[in-house]
C-alpha cells in the first residue's frame, strides 16, 4: 500500500463535521418537490438532518433516467428555504459543481467517478464536506489515493462510503465489503459509512446490513427510501418504504441505547 501523509495526519482528529451516527436517507434521485418534502419531514421527525438529493445520475444505460439535472435546481433551493436539512448531492463534472454549490452541504463523488482525478481536485478546492464512494472495482489503496487527491487540494472534510464491490456472485448487485470498511477506518480514522442499498440491490438486506455495520463500529449509513419503490424512476428494487425506514431507525436507536 502507498503512503498517504495527509490521511495519516487525520488519525488524531475528531472530525466535528459529522454527528454519530451519520444517517443519510432519501430517494435514489429527486423526482418532484412534494415527495422530497415528505421525506424531509420524516427525517427531521427522527432527528435526521441529511437527505439524499441527487439531480445528476450517471447510469449504466443511456436510456435510463438520468435525474432531473439543471431543471431540478429549484427543488434544492426550496428545500433549503423550508427545512433545517443538509442536502447530499452527487456531481459528475465541474460544471455541475458550480450549479449545486450554493445549495448543497455534502458533495458526493460516486463510485464511477472515484478516480476522476480532475473532479477530485475541483471538489478539494471547495469548503463543502465530500462524501467519497469506493468504486465497485477499486482496492482500498486506490480509494485512499482518491481521498488523498482531495486533501492535497485543501479539503480534509471527507466521509468515506463503502458501497459494495463487484464479485463473482450474480445474486446481488454488489457485495458489501464490511471487513474492508472497518479496516479503512482503522487505517485512516476518517468517518466511514456504508451504503447497503447499492451494496446489495435488494431492499430486504438493508436493515440487517445497516445494523451490522453500526455494530461493527462504523460511523453511519446511506440508504435509499421511497414512498412507492415500485414506481421509482431509478433503483426501486433497492429502496425501502417509509414504514420500513421508520422501523429501521427505531432498531438503530435501540441498538445504540444498549451500547
Amino acid at each position: 500500500m502507498h503512503e498517504y501523509p495527509l490521511i495519516a495526519k487525520q488519525k488524531n482528529n475528531q472530525h466535528d463535521y459529522i454527528k454519530y451516527p451519520l444517517i443519510i436517507a432519501g430517494p435514489c434521485s429527486i423526482e418532484n418537490l412534494e415527495d422530497m418534502k415528505e421525506y424531509c419531514e420524516l427525517l427531521l421527525k427522527n432527528n435526521i438532518h441529511y437527505v439524499r438529493a441527487a439531480l445528476f445520475k450517471p447510469r449504466t444505460s443511456p436510456h435510463d433516467f438520468q435525474g432531473l439535472q439543471e431543471v431540478g435546481l429549484f427543488i434544492l433551493k426550496k428545500l433549503k428555504e423550508l427545512y433545517p436539512i443538509k442536502l447530499v448531492t452527487e456531481v459528475t463534472d465541474s460544471k455541475q459543481l458550480e450549479l449545486i454549490q450554493p445549495y448543497v452541504d455534502v458533495i458526493q463523488i460516486g463510485a464511477r467517478n472515484m478516480q476522476n482525478f480532475e473532479l477530485l481536485k475541483k471538489v478539494g478546492k471547495t469548503d463543502k464536506v465530500i462524501l467519497l464512494k469506493r468504486g465497485f472495482a477499486n482496492t482500498i489503496d486506490e480509494w485512499l489515493g482518491a481521498c488523498e487527491y482531495i486533501m492535497e487540494n485543501g479539503n480534509s472534510n471527507i466521509i468515506l462510503c463503502e458501497r459494495g464491490i463487484r464479485t463473482f456472485d450474480s445474486e446481488l448487485r454488489n457485495t458489501l465489503d464490511l471487513a474492508g470498511a472497518v479496516y479503512t477506518k482503522q487505517l485512516t480514522n476518517l468517518p466511514v459509512i456504508i451504503d447497503p442499498s447499492h451494496a446489495t440491490g435488494r431492499s430486504s438486506l438493508i436493515e440487517p446490513l445497516s445494523l451490522a455495520s453500526l455494530s461493527a463500529g462504523l460511523d453511519g449509513i446511506m440508504i435509499e427510501i421511497h414512498k412507492n419503490p415500485q414506481s421509482a424512476l431509478s433503483d426501486g428494487a433497492q429502496s425501502i418504504t417509509l414504514p420500513a425506514f421508520q422501523n429501521l431507525i427505531d432498531k438503530i436507536n435501540k441498538l445504540l441505547s444498549n451500547n
